[in-house]
């Protein structure tokens, strides 16, 4: 992580850098290696454009920063009023890219929010040169090296590649009431097709379409009876949505028992209150994860030879499928920190 001083208030003239700074701000060119000018919403090195400055207001500044991310080096953030949230999704959007982010703080206590949202955080803290602020960020310099040589010394196996996996049911309960919402695509499901739901953004299970037909109730081959409003679902761009997130019109991805994904659009959501079963599981990377589901006969997953099984008949021990991932999650994009869910 860099430090950055904001000389931006200040006349032109001789620029002091302090030990622990790596670099300053300022609104015109100097004759520098250390000097980085804002002109025109953006950021220089000598006559080279390397980011763009974002002044974050509302969601709508919020969107106009995101968009920048991978198409500049440094996306330098001011804040109309101080807060986590923006940096947090930032942040989170930025894990992949090659694009940094330089925050400007105005008080020392957000020196360690900044600095460590995310269990990531900023790649550069803005400070004014005084020494109070200049204190709280050395500190939050000197604490993000220490967290660096410590993973550096910790071996990290290579993640597995995602897919359809086993998880092994551990209990059935009755699971109360709740809204269940049935998802009606504008797509016929296929047999072996479903979606993948879960209360935990990194464990799913696969849950079938209602394409087969049984004696009392005819088939809906376009819908998912997919769960209570708190559920996960996957979206076409690889996020993750709540179901009481969704919309008509949005795309989610249909999973069939090979791991075969394709998208389909959202007609419309059916919410009704419905008695439930909870049903828990432990998945190949040894988490616990869990998913309501209405307790109907037609609601059914998968089991681990391809049949399909009713949730009112299934039993601890069962083996069924899913999907799961060993990362986390941050406003449905995935990201490298550690998030429990319980």
């Amino acid at each position: 992580m860099e430090i950055w001083l904001d000389y931006r208030q200040l006349p032109d003239g001789e620029r002091e850098v302090p030990d622990g700074v790596n670099r300053f701000i300022s609104n015109s060119r100097l004759d520098s290696e250390k000097n980085i000018y804002l002109s025109d919403d953006k950021l220089y090195i000598g006559e080279h454009i390397v980011g763009s400055a974002i002044t974050v207001r509302d969601q709508t500044s919020q969107q106009r920063a995101r968009s920048l991310i991978g198409s500049v080096e440094w996306l330098f953030l001011e804040f109309e009023n101080w807060s986590m949230i923006p940096i947090e999704n930032l942040i989170a959007a930025c894990e992949g890219t090659p694009t940094r982010i330089a925050a400007v703080i105005s008080k020392p206590e957000q020196a360690n929010g900044a600095g460590f949202a995310l269990e990531r955080g900023v790649d550069a803290l803005v400070v004014r040169s005084e020494k109070k602020m200049l204190d709280a960020a050395r500190i939050v310099k000197s604490q993000r090296m220490e967290v660096t040589i410590i993973e550096q010394s910790v071996h990290i196996p290579n993640q597995q590649k995602t897919g359809i996996s086993v998880l092994k049911v551990t209990s059935v309960e009755n699971g109360g009431i709740a809204e269940r919402y049935c998802v009606d695509t504008t797509r016929l499901l296929r047999l072996g097709e479903g979606m993948l739901v879960g209360s935990s953004a990194s464990s799913f299970v696969l849950v079938h379409g209602e394409t087969v037909e049984s004696e009392y109730v005819p088939a809906r081959p376009f819908r998912v009876n997919a769960g209570p409003p708190h559920a996960y679902v996957c979206m076409v761009d690889g996020t993750t949505k709540y179901l009481s997130e969704l919309k008509t019109g949005d795309s989610i991805l249909l999973t069939d028992t090979q791991g075969v994904q394709r998208h389909a659009t959202i007609g419309r959501l059916k919410i009704e209150q419905r008695p439930m079963i909870l049903i828990r599981w432990i998945d190949k990377n040894n988490k616990e994860g869990s998913v309501y589901l209405q307790q109907a006969e037609t609601v059914r997953v998968v089991k681990e030879d391809k049949c399909l099984i009713s949730v009112t008949e299934l039993k601890k021990g069962d083996e069924i499928l899913g999907w799961c991932q060993n990362g986390s999650r941050h406003i449905g994009t995935e990201i490298s920190s550690t998030v429990v869910e319980k």
